[in-house]
């Protein structure tokens, strides 16, 4: 009988992965100006000891102003980056669990206070606040400062910070990279015609809306060591009327496979305050579904995936090639260890945890 296919190896580019469970950036709002602190190295660290085939790095501004909020990781300068080797030397001496970075820009979403003070946008000239830029001067809501539309010499500008981080990325010896492509950040905002209302190049038809996103990824891609993988995550839909759908995904991640991208990992929504989720176990996996079956990199499918046979589903079925756990392995950080003795697998456990292996699973700690 075989084993579950959950725990079998897979590939990423040249990066060879352990099973399919991928832990997803998740966002701690807990950085000082943009660098990483001792709450990253607790966070990351516990998560390095998961099972778990990759950690993903919570997404890093390429920019100060492509913060969330000003407690958010930046990749843009010296210190920033000193910050993140600083985190990762200390999580690589116990963990040899690859680790990859999301790369990002918050466009009109910036300026943002923390979540557990409210979230709200703050304002360009308050405490904490910044002038937003974006695709258009749209801002997200009503009540807002605009965003300043971009115009072509600060598209240079950002296309280079991309780059520039994903080569400060390389010398922190990071395994993979995700351009952050969604929940309504800057390169989702190019992508939809509900915050791209640009007449030029760059706005109007589907081609010139991928544009620059598209730009982005070539320049990161040319940037980071051609061994090591560049993916990206998308919104499938943007949940509403006349915004970003699934037929106009399934044609940016074409376009995407073309230049070379290693992987797509599909999430959804965050552009408009007017979407309309069905909220519910699985409720993304038919947007990855849709995208798994126009290409042929690697998928990844996120969204309330709690189960451990549903995750088994969604790889036995052939929905997606992996996984992605956030909020779920907030909650559980031994899910991997818990969804291998559930399912009959094997997961990979630190020396020091190896007589915490319950005595009816002997086989489940691999070594």
């Amino acid at each position: 009988m075989s084993g579950p296919k959950l725990f079998t190896p897979a590939r990423v580019g040249q990066l060879e992965l352990a099973n399919r469970i991928v832990i997803a950036p998740m966002c701690q709002y807990s950085a000082v100006d943009g660098c990483m602190t001792d709450w990253h190295l607790i966070h990351l660290g516990n998560l390095a000891l998961s099972g778990a085939a990759l950690l993903m790095i919570e997404a890093a501004a390429v920019t100060p102003e492509g913060r969330i909020t000003y407690g958010d990781v930046g990749l843009y300068d010296d210190a920033s980056e000193a910050a993140i080797a600083r985190t990762l030397d200390s999580v690589r001496r116990w963990s040899d669990m690859p680790i990859g970075i999301q790369l990002a820009h918050a466009g009109r979403k910036a300026s943002c206070e923390v979540p557990w003070n409210g979230g709200k946008q703050i304002a360009p000239d308050a405490r904490n606040g910044w002038q937003t830029e974006a695709p258009s001067a749209t801002a997200f809501l009503p009540d807002e400062n605009p965003p300043v539309a971009l115009d072509r010499d600060g598209l240079a500008r950002l296309r280079d910070a991309f780059a520039a981080a994903a080569v400060r990325a390389a010398r922190l010896g990071i395994d993979a990279i995700q351009l952050h492509g969604a929940h309504g950040y800057l390169l989702h905002e190019f992508l939809s015609p509900l915050s791209n209302r640009r007449d030029d190049d760059y706005g109007g038809s589907l081609e010139n809306r991928m544009r620059f996103p598209l730009e982005v990824y070539d320049a990161v891609r040319a940037a980071f060591p051609a061994d090591r993988p560049v993916t990206m995550r998308v919104s499938g839909t943007d949940w509403v009327e006349g915004g970003w759908d699934g037929e106009q995904t399934v044609a940016f991640a074409k376009a995407l496979e073309a230049r070379g991208c290693d992987a797509i990992h599909v999430s959804s929504g965050g552009l408009s305050a007017d979407q309309d989720i069905p909220v519910g176990p699985s409720y993304q996996v038919p947007l990855a579904r849709q995208v798994k079956q126009a290409v042929s990199i690697p998928v990844v499918a996120v969204g309330l995936i709690t189960d451990y046979e549903q995750a088994e589903a969604i790889i036995g079925t052939g929905d997606a090639d992996f996984v992605a756990l956030a909020r779920t392995i907030l909650y559980d950080p031994r899910w991997p260890w818990h969804a291998a003795a559930h399912l009959g697998g094997h997961v990979k456990a630190p020396n020091q945890y190896l007589r915490s292996q319950p005595r009816q699973f002997k086989d489940l700690f691999s070594t």
